[in-house]
């Protein structure tokens, strides 16, 4: 009875199962024909587009070659730029300072207010009239990128570091956080460029908060090494009465030989003096370090490479992060031009014949 009384059910679930797996099946069928038909329809418009591009290269040629012999005129007639550049060294965190300050710089060029920026500068206002732009723009390698990524997932919590990736990182890393930074001045002629670099790089050392940043390192650097050389004083006196003291118990041992092994590798075998001529070696090389660390912190900013006096011609264009000649770049777009003016037309005379159902 009991099997009678259950068979209907498992049909029921039986169907039910059935009707579930149908669906599914059906769901993905449509999903897969949706993305083959987009595969289709995408490559019908690049087939589409590679007749429409071989109707009209004749045309397209034609403007290609009118952009690049215009792209050569417009460079031979055209008064030449000048660029140069300096690598400087960010011995603080002042990336921020520095790209607000050359952002700042730059807006006053471009209202032409050359007074104002002189006086920000610190300079004649005859160094700074002929300047087209300030640029600046971190100078750093993959692989030092990657060390940097690395110092940073060591500061986090171990279970925040799972979350972040390098691409992560890459897109919400800020350019002026690196040490290393190239300035480039643009200008109308070549000369003065150091005048420039120099004021620049005064500036951003003349900068208060810095300034007062570097007082107290400098300041604790002085108290550090301070310390050092009073404990090397001190260990330098206890030295001097372990000498006496072993020398004392040398004369009473009259007679007899007494040796003293030194062996780095048994603690029992060592000296006092020792201990302290290990420790006394230490401390020096920490004074060492120390004196690199107040020559590190000399300069808010510093020029590493020469500071030079003139710079070299460039006529580059530069679109979208790229810098292109002039006649690479106009014949491009004298092409690219036609080719949207010819689309468009085709498009108009596609609408044409749905304007009587309008």
């Amino acid at each position: 009875m009991s099997k009678e009384i259950n068979n209907p059910q498992n049909t029921s679930e039986e169907v039910d199962l059935g009707q579930l797996f149908k669906l599914i099946g059906n769901m993905f069928d449509r999903f897969f024909k949706f993305i083959g038909n987009l595969f289709y329809k995408l490559f019908l418009a690049f087939v589409w587009c590679v007749f429409f591009v071989k109707k009209h290269v004749v045309l397209l040629l034609i403007a290609g070659i009118l952009g690049f012999a215009y792209g050569f005129f417009k460079e031979k007639k055209s008064a030449p730029g000048f660029k140069s550049s300096v690598l400087i060294r960010q011995n603080y965190s002042t990336g921020e300072n520095l790209y607000n300050t050359i952002n700042y710089y730059n807006g006053l060029l471009s209202q032409k207010d050359y007074v104002t920026l002189a006086q920000e500068l610190s300079i004649d206002t005859s160094y700074v009239n002929s300047i087209i732009n300030f640029e600046v723009e971190a100078l750093i390698s993959e692989n030092q990128r990657l060390i940097e990524f690395n110092k940073y997932t060591k500061r986090l919590d171990s279970t925040l570091v799972s979350t972040i990736d390098y691409k992560d990182y890459l897109e919400n890393v800020k350019e002026y956080i690196y040490e290393m930074q190239q300035l480039t001045v643009n200008s109308k002629t070549n000369e003065n460029f150091d005048k420039v670099f120099n004021a620049i790089v005064k500036s951003l050392n003349s900068n208060t908060f810095f300034k007062r940043e570097q007082e107290k390192d400098i300041r604790q650097l002085e108290n550090r090494k301070l310390a050092i050389e009073r404990a090397l004083s001190e260990s330098d006196s206890l030295q001097k009465v372990y000498k006496r003291v072993l020398e004392k118990s040398l004369e009473t041992q009259k007679g007899s030989q007494t040796s003293i092994t030194i062996e780095g590798g048994d603690d029992k075998n060592n000296t006092k003096e020792f201990d302290l001529y290990k420790s006394d070696i230490e401390l020096r090389r920490e004074l060492v370090t120390i004196e690199r660390e107040k020559e590190n912190k000399e300069f808010i900013v510093e020029i590493l490479s020469n500071t030079p006096n003139r710079g070299f011609i460039d006529s580059s264009i530069k679109f979208l992060g790229k810098s292109f000649s002039p006649r690479v770049f106009f014949a491009i777009l004298f092409s690219f031009l036609l080719f949207s003016f010819l689309l468009f037309l085709r498009f108009i005379k596609f609408l044409e014949k749905y304007k009587n159902k309008v």
